[in-house]
């Protein structure tokens, strides 16, 4: 009776079990160069504190409102300062044309003059402002964790093309999409 020889497995890193031949198994290459070193941009993002993040997101966001209570987008047109670009140049509402005097209304509680203004963004604005909430709760040590928003990749798709169908439609010169014309 033959003994069978022993089949050698390949090497692997120290500290690491050996992979027997034939299972899922990290390429042999992946090994054999370090990882880059980290960046002066990304030890400095390594330092801060977990709560740096969402003070800074919630700061852009407080900077957003205070723009928008300031500059009274109600009582302004297109051609005001500051300007759209695509309706000054081209007469048709741009897919975010409205947006700001839709925040604006949404601030002030008129539901809908905001959906007049921009529907998506108020469609999409308890959403954000969950996704915002979720993420700084879970990001500071406090003793409860919120969950989650995830959102599918098709409902995503359904969202942007749900945008971009109101994006064309609010250009049509005819009732019922005259109301969506801002």
């Amino acid at each position: 009776m033959t003994t069978p020889l022993p089949v050698a497995l390949p090497a692997t890193p120290a500290g690491e079990a050996p992979v027997p031949p034939g299972s899922q198994q990290v390429p042999p290459y992946y090994y054999a160069f370090p990882p880059p070193p980290k960046s002066r941009f990304q030890r400095l993002i390594d330092r801060l504190p977990g709560w740096s993040g969402p003070a800074g997101v919630g700061a852009l966001i407080g900077g957003g409102v205070a723009y928008t209570l300031l500059m009274r987008p109600t009582s302004a047109g297109a051609a005001d300062t500051p300007t759209c670009i695509v309706k000054l140049l081209t007469g048709f509402d741009c897919p975010g044309c409205g947006g700001t005097r839709a925040a604006w209304y949404m601030l002030h509680g008129d539901i809908p003059a905001a959906a007049h203004h921009h529907a998506p963004l108020l469609f999409a604005a308890p959403f954000l402002a969950y996704l915002y909430v979720s993420w700084t709760v879970n990001k500071l040590n406090l003793p409860f964790k919120l969950p989650q928003l995830r959102i599918s990749n098709g409902a995503m798709i359904g969202f942007l093309v749900a945008w971009l169908a109101f994006s064309v439609l609010r250009n049509l010169p005819w009732a019922p999409f005259t109301w969506f014309f801002v």
